[in-house]
């Protein structure tokens, strides 16, 4: 996106004395007035871009949907209400170019919180997700050029020079654009592989061997694959922190489903025996139960306590250690964003 267009006149220090003005005496003025509303405009966009980012709410995200395109109908209003400098045709682009962003607002970006609900069911869902933000955005820069080069092209022709100021929020936005398709490429490396973890940990609630198995598997080798992708994304600034840590979860997960998860199914065969045994035992009139049933009810009651013990140590070793490293991921992705982004 190119830098916004700030008017600069070594003879003139202009400011509008009211923003709702009817009709505008100078090409000048006019200009400025367009100018004004789209920096609020813009302001806005870019407030809205980091909540869509930052905010875990999809709430807050509408809420600002909201005001910014109340943002929009009060420029359309005023500059609808305000008569065009020299003819029509540059109020009729900019109230195009407002209306396009509007219809943006209204229908993809509300579609892409719609998306958001359902994102973190599978990666196909996430992926799909990041693909609608990164169309709408696209759209909207694309829309922000085109009124940048009209904007110019009825500069050009009242003779009134334009300076671009290196420090405005257009820039900060192209920054931020990079740095948000950096982080968005990461998340999906991560995510493709903890979403495997989140079927198998489904699995190990359901009690489902086969299952465990199946999902273990894949974990593995998802996780191994995602090592080997890490090994040649490139780095944003040289800022190796989010590879880092995605690297260690990887790591967890593969120790998980290679060397953890023999001890998990075991125990919980272990379980579904004892079940079996039990309820055959309870099923036997007590005058009909055999030494033998006793006994080996007894000895499964025996390995049973002996084996909740280990396995409880284990699920307590692997929640711990991966919520640590989700906290580690989440922050490092916050620190990320903080470091990259351009602060207001």
């Amino acid at each position: 996106m190119k830098n916004l267009k700030i008017i600069l006149v070594a003879f003139l220090l202009f400011q509008l004395s009211s923003s709702n003005a009817q009709s505008h005496d100078t090409a000048l003025e006019y200009l400025s007035f367009v100018g004004k509303n789209q920096l609020t405009i813009t302001k806005s966009m870019w407030s809205y871009t980091k909540a869509i980012a930052h905010s875990k709410s999809d709430k807050n995200i509408d809420r600002k949907r909201t005001a910014l395109i109340k943002t929009i109908d009060n420029a359309i209003s005023k500059i609808q209400k305000t008569k065009g400098f020299g003819g029509v045709e540059f109020k009729n682009q900019v109230l195009k170019h407002l209306r396009l962003n509007k219809s943006l607002l209204k229908n993809d970006y509300a579609e892409i919180i719609d998306m958001k609900a359902v994102s973190e069911q599978s990666y196909d869902f996430m992926e799909a997700y990041f693909l609608a933000q990164e169309l709408a955005d696209k759209k909207m820069e694309e829309a922000q050029l085109e009124f940048e080069t009209n904007y110019d092209a009825f500069a050009a022709k009242h003779k009134i020079e334009l300076v671009e100021v290196e420090s405005d929020l257009s820039k900060k936005m192209t920054i931020s654009n990079a740095v948000f398709k950096n982080y968005k490429e990461m998340y999906l490396i991560f995510f493709k592989v903890n979403i495997n973890e989140v079927y198998l940990l489904d699995a190990i609630d359901s009690n489902d061997i086969n299952t465990i198995q199946q999902n273990a598997n894949a974990l593995s080798q998802f996780a191994t694959e995602g090592l080997e992708i890490l090994n040649t994304v490139e780095l944003y600034k040289n800022d190796p922190s989010l590879i880092k840590i995605t690297k260690k979860l990887f790591n967890f997960y593969i120790d998980e489903s290679d060397n953890k998860i023999t001890e998990i199914t075991d125990f919980l065969i272990l379980n579904e025996d004892f079940n079996s045994i039990k309820t055959t035992l309870d099923k036997t009139p007590q005058k009909k139960r055999t030494q033998k049933q006793i006994n080996s009810y007894n000895d499964k009651v025996k390995e049973l306590n002996r084996s909740v013990k280990n396995y409880n140590a284990l699920n307590d070793k692997l929640n711990s250690k991966r919520s640590s490293l989700i906290n580690e991921l989440n922050n490092t992705n916050t620190r990320f964003l903080a470091k990259h982004i351009p602060k207001d």
